[in-house]
């Protein structure tokens, strides 16, 4: 994926650990960046379907679930997908959307179905949601609820490429216009992501990595055991939610690395995404200027590993 999205490696680094770590993805980061064409290139390197829902304040449920068509000439109801029912979906600006919507897009999250007319409808086996966020115009937005972030595996922060990388998406682009498409192979066989899953499952996780990433977690809970400056800083910490993906995507990240077993370096390289959006800083921190990013950082320096 990396010869297709240039400049965004951290970026395709954690949505590979999304799809391994069975989890869904939010990505932040300013339009232009990639994102779309991220979903697009996942898509055709496994042999699965993508959609993209554009989120606005006039969508509907049944927008992005589907609906009851009724049939006239049988005088029946026959229900009509909604592109939802899709292996890789990418909610773009989802927080543009009202609260049902976003309730909607939370119980496919979820529990992996949606709800119509009273009849429940199982989603793909191999299903992961990537919703982004425009961090640049705010007006007319509908702020997620925490328990809503706390359904996304990961929040990744998107920055601009450097100049390099910048000179290589232009050659890129100029090759596609000249019809000089990259070669993608063979695509993987969903099966092949489900073995994949369960080898990231299987790999080792001592005692006392386990406890560092536990004690990591309790930190975000109750930081004051970490210094007075701390105090004072933290609403809510992390759920026990924010436990379990820290160590999925800790085994994840081993396995990306072709180890079969997790070191601390696992936890820490991955903490950032995994935390920042399941911490809610007080208006005190907020208004120092003090981001849950910060938070997290003094915390990686603080807690001892082992």
């Amino acid at each position: 994926m990396n010869a297709c999205i240039l400049g965004q490696p951290a970026f395709v680094e954690l949505l590979l650990i999304a799809v391994l770590a069975d989890g869904h993805l939010l990505a932040e980061g300013a339009p232009g960046l990639a994102k779309t064409k991220a979903i697009k290139a996942l898509a055709r390197a496994i042999d699965c379907t993508d959609q993209r829902i554009q989120f606005t304040p006039d969508l509907l449920p049944s927008d992005l679930t589907g609906t009851d068509i009724y049939r006239p000439e049988d005088g029946s109801f026959r229900f009509q997908r909604g592109p939802v029912f899709n292996n890789f979906v990418l909610a773009d600006e989802i927080n543009r959307a009202p609260a049902k919507v976003q309730s909607a897009l939370l119980e496919a999250m979820a529990e992996r179905q949606v709800t119509v007319g009273g009849v429940t409808y199982p989603l793909p086996d191999l299903f992961l949601v990537m919703a982004t966020q425009n961090p640049i115009e705010q007006e007319g937005t509908y702020p997620l609820p925490e328990a809503q972030l706390d359904r996304f595996l990961l929040h990744v922060k998107i920055d601009f490429p450097d100049v390099a990388a910048e000179r290589e998406i232009l050659r890129l682009v100029r090759g596609e216009a000249q019809g000089e498409a990259i070669e993608f192979g063979d695509p993987l066989a969903q099966e092949v992501v489900f073995a994949a899953r369960r080898e990231v499952l299987a790999t080792h996780m001592a005692e006392p990595v386990e406890e560092y990433l536990l004690q990591l977690v309790q930190a975000t809970r109750r930081p004051e055991l970490y210094g007075e400056d701390l105090i004072g800083l933290v609403t809510y910490g992390a759920s026990p939610r924010g436990t379990i993906a820290l160590d999925r995507c800790a085994r994840a990240h081993a396995w990306r690395r072709k180890r079969a077993y997790v070191v601390p370096e696992d936890v820490q390289v991955i903490a950032r995404s995994v935390l920042r959006h399941r911490v809610v800083m007080t208006f005190e921190a907020e208004a120092d200027g003090v981001t849950s990013d910060d938070f997290i950082e003094t915390l990686l320096a603080r807690v001892p590993v082992g």
